[in-house]
């Protein structure tokens, strides 16, 4: 932050273009001379000892964009930029430069030249700027060290660097209590911005009444806490523009001032038609790799770093560079390299999650301390600050990168910390808010490509399994071995899981599929985890297997990977998928193991030095399996232990007390009913993973499609269930199972409908015309809910009826009191997919039955069968 100051230095423009060109060598103060382009013309000694550039070094090029970039800020290149519009160049301000090793306060003044097309920047020091005990701290320990050490990466880790008492120097902070909006701290450069010191002063004498009603809002909430608002405002006496931001951290109102661009296009802002543009390609990215490619790509090219590249974390929060874009004649590149967790340790990573960007306009910035009344007796958490000053830690990483100026935006899925937009620059470089903005619109449209990408992908590899649990769960309910139907039929265990290798463990025998360790191997691993699992646990997953049970080494390129499951409380029956080993090459961007290193003979931690390229070879690990692979494996172990191995339990138990044929007869009933009522789980776990996967999405026809979907799950397994709590095998009491159904459809409608029932009890039908009414009544029901009522009503009543009919026929009615059905609705365009119309007419072939549209208040269905 710079501001205007008095006095001006004692010579004036007339003066200067009087004198000689060793006249000017001779001044104290430092003197250049450019054109309206900022190209250097003149450069005299003084300002050559200030910046340590010899004269012939920086005369002919850009003063703003090449030789002191820091200085291609809003209040310096701006006020150059006005004033050249105005045709009058007279400002006078205070600047830091922050030269290595000594930061230097000067007073900075343009002034126009009598000659055409020249200028004139003089320069003052004021005094030297001190440097802060921890960035000298640093700065020592890097020129005394000669070896330096591995340390504790924590140590890092403990740095409280959201409270690091200081801001950049582009921007002036205020802290307010949030009570009173009475200013408790406030950064040094604050008087600059507002023309006065704003300790104990009320924000509203200090900022327009908007901006204070704002902050207002912010301190009346206590749950606004890290909620960020923008405005932009005019200070006087000049009406200068700046960007004010605002938040709330505990019982204080942070307000930050950054001047801002009066004319964007002068720091290439960011237009709302690029930005769109930058959607619209993104959003036409296939995958991944091409959307992060993308997004690298559109964000260098609005905010213009040499050097963009999209970071990914993998669960340990290593991070990888998997896509770049950067200047060409940058030599050195990231992409593909791994960076070791203690790179962006714990708590910054915590801050990422939280303040989702930074920004620096220049790494050797001089930090601006911050002052406090007495009465602020804590230190002001700077988490959500813009401008909040950086670690010098960092800074001496980026240092070591070969960064200046630098950008991170945070890539969030779902909440959680998937990686980074990080942009670098060689040089300092001043990012204009509406670009800032910009850039992060782009990283959080990269954040939803992401999330949709994976939840497809998720949802496909689901979808696919899903399918193959179906498969063998019919082949078990028709099977007499169960083992035979697990290894042997059109669907084993081998099509799951990605696995290339299978075992089951059944009373101490081993049966293997694909590439397997050998029996006793198996028995081993087995006997493993019966030891080690804890009771409530019957799954277990790992891709380093044998690190945890060494004795599995030798099998390492057929079982690195084992995923588990038991199907029984006594353990006796195990459930096994192996993956192999998958050799892998990982390229660091230099040594992993030496992340944080501690100068020699002293407490200070510095990063590492070294990114140059460092290979490792990984051995004995496989491909890691997901969460969800590992509860779907639980769940079909259930499914072996329900389905068979207790049907095969209580068969034997049977057999024993029975006639051979009573036991016949009485193993058909009862393994009918145990099938009837395993069915009925097995498609309860259909609908509950269906029901996981609706609350997946967020597309409103993809929930409605899947609730549609459960319902005719649902309604199968209500016939199932009936037929297990009948004394017959082949017939269903129709009453109660539309009953049952009923009961599960009303808790699907909710509060918005009622729905009302007539059966007939003791109503028995044969099983095949019981699942072909319930599926049509689910549907005519399901319909009447979605149609029959306007979407802004309150709902309505649905009165279901069954009934017998003469020579052994039934009648169910579905009828409601909604908006009727439309003339010519048979021939009409069906609402919706259609699905449902297709299965009632299915239905309706398949049991040789008959519906028909009654007359009434709303719509009326009769089905007769």
């Amino acid at each position: 932050m710079t501001t205007s100051c008095a006095p001006a230095p004692a010579f004036d423009a007339e003066s200067l273009d009087a004198l000689s060109e060793g006249e000017i060598d001779g001044l104290d103060h430092g003197v250049i001379q450019v054109d309206a382009a900022g190209t250097i013309l003149r450069y005299n000694r003084a300002e050559s000892r200030l910046s340590g550039r010899a004269p012939e070094r920086v005369i002919g090029r850009n003063f703003f964009f090449d030789v002191a970039p820091c200085t291609r800020l809003p209040a310096f290149y701006g006020r150059f930029r006005e004033g050249l519009r105005r045709g009058l160049l007279d400002e006078t301000f205070s600047f830091a430069y922050g030269f290595d090793p000594q930061p230097l306060h000067v007073r900075v003044t343009l002034r126009r030249s009598a000659v055409p097309n020249r200028y004139w920047i003089l320069t003052e020091v004021l005094g030297r700027v001190a440097v802060s005990p921890q960035r000298e701290a640093v700065r020592a320990a890097v020129d005394q060290r000669v070896r330096a050490e591995p340390v504790d990466p924590t140590l890092c880790e403990r740095e409280p660097i959201h409270i690091p008492g200081a801001i950049q120097p582009h921007a002036a902070l205020l802290v307010a209590e949030a009570a009173g909006l009475t200013v408790i701290a406030c950064s040094a450069n604050a008087a600059e911005a507002l023309g006065e010191v704003p300790l104990d002063r009320p924000l509203a004498a200090l900022l327009p009444a908007a901006i204070v009603d704002a902050a207002g809002q912010l301190g009346a909430d206590p749950a606004s806490g890290g909620r960020i608002l923008r405005q932009r405002i005019t200070l006087p006496p000049e009406n200068t523009p700046f960007e004010a931001v605002m938040h709330r951290v505990g019982d204080r109102v942070l307000v930050e001032l950054e001047r801002a661009p009066l004319h964007p296009e002068d720091f290439a802002s960011a237009s709302l038609t690029a930005v769109e543009e930058a959607l619209g390609r993104l959003r036409a990215a296939d995958d991944l790799a091409q959307a992060a490619a993308t997004a690298a790509r559109e964000i260098r090219r609005l905010t213009g770093f040499d050097d963009v590249l999209v970071y990914r974390f993998d669960p340990e929060w290593n991070g990888e560079a998997i896509a770049e874009d950067k200047d060409p004649a940058w030599e050195r590149s990231l992409l593909g390299l791994r960076f070791p967790a203690a790179d962006i340790p714990a708590q910054a990573r915590a801050l990422y999650t939280r303040a989702r960007s930074r920004f620096v306009i220049d790494r050797d910035y001089v930090p601006v301390p911050l002052l406090a009344t007495p009465t602020a007796n804590a230190p002001v958490d700077l988490t959500f600050a813009q401008s909040r000053s950086l670690s010098p830690i960092h800074l001496e990483y980026q240092r070591n990168l070969g960064v200046n100026g630098s950008m991170s935006v945070s890539i969030l899925v779902e909440g959680r910390l998937w990686g980074l937009v990080i942009g670098h620059h060689r040089r300092p470089h001043y990012v204009a808010p509406e670009t800032r903005a910009a850039a992060g619109v782009l990283t959080d449209a990269l954040a939803l490509r992401i999330h949709e990408m994976e939840s497809r992908r998720l949802w496909r590899e689901q979808q696919d399994h899903l399918a193959s649990e179906n498969r063998l769960v019919s082949e078990l309910a028709r099977s007499d071995d169960v083992i035979t139907a697990l290894t042997a039929g059109e669907t084993t265990l081998l099509d799951f899981f990605g696995a290339t290798g299978a075992a089951i463990v059944s009373d101490g025998a081993v049966r293997r599929l694909g590439v397997a360790p050998p029996d006793e191997a198996v028995l081993a691993i087995a006997a493993h985890l019966r030891a080690t699992l804890p009771p409530e646990r019957s799954g277990y997953a790992s891709c380093e297997f044998a690190a945890e049970h060494p004795a599995s080494a030798a099998y390492a390129d057929r079982a690195s990977g084992v995923l588990a499951a038991f199907t029984d409380p006594r353990r006796d029956h195990l459930l096994l998928w192996f993956r192999p080993e998958v050799p892998s090459t990982v390229t660091w961007g230099g040594d992993p193991r030496k992340t944080v290193l501690a100068a020699a003979g002293t407490d200070t931690v510095l990063p590492r030095r070294s990114f140059e390229r460092w290979v490792e070879e990984r051995r004995g690990a496989s491909e890691p399996f997901a969460a969800w692979q590992i509860g779907l494996a639980e769940a079909l172990a259930q499914v072996v232990e329900g389905v068979v191995l207790r049907q095969r339990r209580k068969i034997a138990e049977l057999t024993t007390l029975l006639t051979e044929k009573e036991a016949l007869l009485a193993e058909k009933d009862i393994l009918a009913k145990e099938i009837d009522h395993r069915v009925k789980n097995s498609l309860q776990i259909v609908s509950a993973f269906l029901h996981m996967q609706r609350r997946q999405v967020t597309d409103p026809a993809a929930k409605q499609a899947f609730a549609e979907t459960m319902g005719r799950v649902m309604s199968v397994a209500r016939v199932h269930d009936s037929l297990y709590r009948t004394a017959s095998v082949d017939e269903v009491d129709l009453g109660q199972t539309i009953e049952n159904l009923c009961a599960d459809l009303a808790v699907m409608a909710g509060d918005r409908h009622t729905l009302a029932l007539d059966a007939e009890p003791g109503l028995m039908v044969p099983y095949r015309k019981a699942v072909a009414l319930s599926l049509i009544a689910t549907e005519l029901v399901t319909n009447a809910f979605k149609y029959a009522y306007d979407d802004d009503a309150a709902g309505g009543r649905v009165a279901v009826s069954v009934a017998g009919e003469p020579e052994g026929r039934v009648r169910l009615s579905v009828r409601d009191e909604g908006r009727g059905l439309p003339e010519g609705w048979a021939e009409s365009p069906a609402r919706g997919t259609g699905l449902g119309m297709k299965l009632i007419r299915a239905m309706l072939e398949q049991i040789n039955a008959r519906i028909e549209v009654e007359p009434c208040a709303g719509a009326c269905f009769t089905v007769t069968a």
